[in-house]
């Protein structure tokens, strides 16, 4: 499922959003729904796993329960 990313033309900012599909997206900078979806990048290949256990260190040092 391909990943995307929103830019705002009123306002320029760049900015991520976790949406269902039926939803109207908004920039939570400048609230214009005037706003284009563009595919976001990939990470590369075989770099996620080491950054994923960098995450799980740092939630573990700082005492969350989920360790990521």
């Amino acid at each position: 499922m391909p990943l995307y990313d929103f830019h705002c033309p009123d306002c320029a900012a760049d900015f991520e959003l976790l949406l269902r599909s039926d939803d109207t997206p908004v920039c939570p900078t400048c609230g214009s729904s005037r706003i284009n979806r563009l595919i976001s990048r990939v990470s590369p290949p075989g770099k996620s796993r080491g950054i994923a256990a960098a995450a799980r260190a740092q939630a573990r040092r700082e005492g969350h329960l989920s360790n990521f």
